[in-house]
């Protein structure tokens, strides 16, 4: 199962992104796709903080619209929204330990501990930080496309 991170996220939705069509086009064919796919809560979270906050784009995305881009793709029968569960923990103490992981990057560990115990078998990332956790294959599909 592949699942994505925010960013991949961000650029599908914000069409002044160099990477929007791209990135759409790959969340478009997992959605009409027969496999399963993820997204993480916490990078639904994030994204709409991103693409709604006033100070990162001008504009921003007005709240029903980052919402209703958010539905469209639970629309997708063969998505499965990640969060917490029984192995979730021992993943992310595993992960935090290994990595070393301080401050800001323990969000990044938690993303892909949730990817872990729900058994993701690679994230979308344009954030070379996943490196940190190999048990977790992290590759940008945007890059290799393009």
């Amino acid at each position: 199962m592949i699942a994505l991170d925010t960013n991949i996220l961000v650029y599908a939705f914000r069409e002044d992104s160099p990477w929007h069509a791209e990135a759409h086009r790959r969340i478009q064919d997992l959605g009409e796709g027969t496999g399963p796919w993820a997204i993480p809560w916490p990078c639904i979270h994030e994204f709409l903080s991103i693409v709604t906050h006033p100070r990162i784009y001008r504009p921003p995305a007005e709240l029903e619209i980052a919402l209703a881009a958010v539905a469209a793709w639970m629309t997708s029968p063969t998505l499965r929204l990640l969060s917490e569960n029984a192995s979730y923990w021992g993943e992310l103490e595993g992960l935090t330990r290994l990595a070393k992981t301080r401050g800001p990057r323990i969000h990044d560990a938690r993303i892909a501990a949730l990817c872990l115990s729900h058994g993701v078998k690679e994230l979308w990332t344009a954030d070379r930080d996943f490196g940190s956790f190999p048990r977790l294959r992290a590759r940008n599909p945007l890059i290799e496309a393009g």
